[in-house]
């Protein structure tokens, strides 16, 4: 039920952005990522093993609606049924602009997507998202964001990769951005911290969980190709989520913007 109820609202949104086309363009962008690691809110998600991400992310004629589709599997062998589709319809905007509470939010819900494995196990979650950060609220150049992810079975019944049951929990990301303009660089570097408290998501204690600090920036290729090298480094502090207590990955991007 819960499934068609997403569906339904996925293809209401799409008719209303497509009734506006008039309004804006379709844009397009897609993006292939390398992770040497793949960090899922703390958890490593394929063991040791790196990660690719294949993403289309379409922009509905400027209506704030958008759809964004993620293929993502291991870059080694042994975790073949772990490839995992996410398709996620949201909706994007800005409140309260031109003020010191200017706030840009991005609310979505994806639904994810095994298809090497069993049916109670490949149709595994949904998980909502909760997006805000408020770029004029400090006027040191910080900007703060939050982020909530609340995440439930996709079906009764239905279980994880590991025969378990799927523990429906949220995880709250509190974060801080910071740009660098320097001479040596085309764009700005990009400083980012983050703590987050796992409020019982995978059956994972309800506490603080990790912090993880992060520098990139962009590479302008071409007009509409762009070069995104990140560099992170995650301090775990619940072994519920992970027992590394200290994990250093990168992340590596190219994205082309049609």
């Amino acid at each position: 039920m819960r499934k068609k109820v997403i569906l339904a609202a996925a293809t209401v949104l799409s008719w209303t952005a497509l009734t506006q086309a008039q309004q804006g363009d379709l844009d397009a962008k897609f993006t292939f990522s390398y992770w040497s690691k793949w960090l899922s809110k703390g958890a490593e998600a394929y063991g040791q093993q790196g990660a690719l991400f294949k993403t289309i992310d379409l922009d509905l004629y400027d209506t704030g609606f958008g759809v964004n589709v993620t293929h993502r599997n291991a870059t080694a062998s042994g975790y073949v049924n772990m490839q995992r589709f996410d398709y996620r319809p949201y909706f994007k905007g800005v409140a309260f602009e031109d003020s010191p509470l200017t706030t840009k939010y991005n609310l979505s819900v994806g639904y994810e997507h095994y298809p090497g494995l069993d049916h109670k196990v490949s149709n595994t979650t949904f998980e909502w998202i909760y997006a805000f950060s408020w770029p004029e609220l400090l006027k040191c150049g910080l900007v703060p964001s939050y982020i909530a992810h609340y995440e439930y079975p996709a079906g009764s019944g239905y279980k994880t990769q590991s025969g378990a049951n799927v523990a429906t929990g949220w995880v709250h990301r509190f974060l801080l951005g910071y740009d660098i303009d320097t001479s040596q660089l085309p764009n700005p570097l990009h400083l980012s911290s983050e703590m987050a408290y796992t409020d019982g998501l995978g059956g994972a204690e309800h506490d603080w969980s990790y912090a993880t600090f992060g520098i990139c920036t962009k590479f302008d290729i071409t007009e509409d190709l762009y070069f995104k090298p990140h560099l992170y480094h995650q301090i775990t502090m619940e072994d519920s989520v992970s027992t590394k207590k200290d994990i250093t990955y990168c992340v590596l991007s190219m994205q082309y913007d049609f």
